[in-house]
């Protein structure tokens, strides 16, 4: 209903005859159309009495409800995993639906009366050959708040280098769905950590809304959460090396790495993907960069020239010592290659170990995950290069 109320939870809304909005879903304080994974149809499933099978983002899964005329709810399917698409009956008494968990990339299956069947098992020669690693859940607890994490590890009992992972959005979310990145990374021996700061879906208004507004601080509560996740992270696991630390991300977890290096110098190897680095112009050459900007910065940040680049990682360059590889596409319309051609000048003057890799047009914001399969090769074959160099 406000056109700048963006990052929040997107509720379900009845228009009413008089043309007002009653709002159906806002008493869940979830998210009914998730960023990541994807949903397909990505619309609530109506029924013919008025209701509605619906995804509901919770706190890293995806879960199925019956929505009620009157906004009320029942959980269909639930657990640690992702319901990545539904399409029920008239009546609601069959549902057939796909179902990933983060070692099985999905399978349909079909909900009958309120039993479960698996139909397909399209996945089991690649899950046997693949030898894939089930992620072990663990709590950040500090600010007053609790953040939910994930850390994936390698078999054995050896340390590894502990791999600081950021989602982008920022009003995203890591979960209990498969990610291909993750396995590979644990794959190549590193402890993967991920986990869900202010800023991201699944718990509610307050979380997802935590960060607007504080980007030009010192220390947002994105920034404590990251950190604080990988001390968590650390003190639960002993296997993770904490003199052996990388952490990457792409999109807003571009923007995010930078700004972690630019403050804690712990870290031994960075890769920042297609980021945000200086809203200076990506208020101007980001397709989203008016609204974006507007509605994380808010209305004074934008009107406030200082406040706009204080918002922006490149502000902080001077302070990267932490070897950083940049990577970004062409044909990115979301965050522009202006944006890592930026950092990496500025990087390079300042005598910092760094490389960009620039992948070519038509490749876009969604190269890693749509792109040309010869791409996305490169891509992570040129992400575990770049921390074996520097990480044990």
């Amino acid at each position: 209903t406000d056109i700048w109320g963006h990052p929040d939870v997107a509720p379900l809304y009845r228009i009413e005859q008089d043309g007002s909005l009653t709002d159906l879903t806002g008493h869940l304080d979830r998210n009914i159309a998730p960023l990541a994974p994807t949903i397909l149809p990505p619309a609530p499933q109506w029924l013919d009495d008025g209701s509605a099978v619906i995804t509901v983002e919770d706190a890293g899964a995806v879960k199925l409800m019956m929505m009620r005329e009157d906004g009320s709810v029942d959980e269909l399917l639930g657990g640690r995993r992702a319901i990545t698409g539904a399409s029920p009956n008239g009546e609601g008494s069959l549902i057939g639906f796909v179902a990933t968990t983060p070692t099985n990339p999905g399978e349909l299956h079909v909900l009958i009366n309120g039993v479960e069947k698996q139909l397909t098992n399209m996945n089991a020669t690649f899950i046997e050959a693949a030898d894939l690693v089930e992620p072990e859940p663990f709590v950040i607890s500090h600010d007053g708040v609790e953040v939910e994490g994930w850390v994936y590890l390698p078999p054995g009992q050896d340390e590894v280098p502990l791999l600081l992972n950021i989602h982008g959005g920022p009003a995203s979310a890591y979960g209990y769905w498969f990610f291909d990145e993750f396995q590979v990374y644990v794959g190549a021996g590193y402890g993967v950590v991920a986990t869900n700061p202010r800023g991201s879906q699944g718990y509610g208004s307050d979380h997802v809304r935590a960060i607007v507004g504080t980007w030009h601080e010192a220390d947002s509560p994105d920034m404590r959460d990251l950190l604080a996740a990988v001390d968590a992270a650390a003190s639960e696991f002993p296997r993770l090396d904490t003199g052996n630390l990388g952490v990457m991300g792409g999109s807003y977890g571009g923007y995010a790495t930078a700004r972690i290096v630019a403050r804690d110098h712990r870290f031994k190897s960075s890769v920042a993907e297609r980021g945000l680095f200086t809203f200076a112009s990506f208020l101007g050459t980001s397709d989203i960069g008016p609204w974006f900007s507007r509605m994380y910065l808010g209305e004074q940040g934008v009107a406030d020239p200082r406040l706009v680049w204080d918002s922006g990682p490149l502000a902080e360059a001077d302070n990267i010592t932490t070897p950083m590889l940049i990577l970004h596409s062409e044909g990115d319309f979301r965050t522009p290659s202006e944006q890592g051609e930026q950092m990496f000048a500025r990087l390079l003057a300042n005598g910092a170990e760094t490389e960009m890799l620039r992948f070519p047009a038509p490749e876009g914001h969604e190269m890693s995950r749509s792109g040309s399969p010869k791409h996305r090769v490169e891509r992570l074959e040129a992400i575990l290069e770049w921390h074996s160099r520097y990480l044990g």
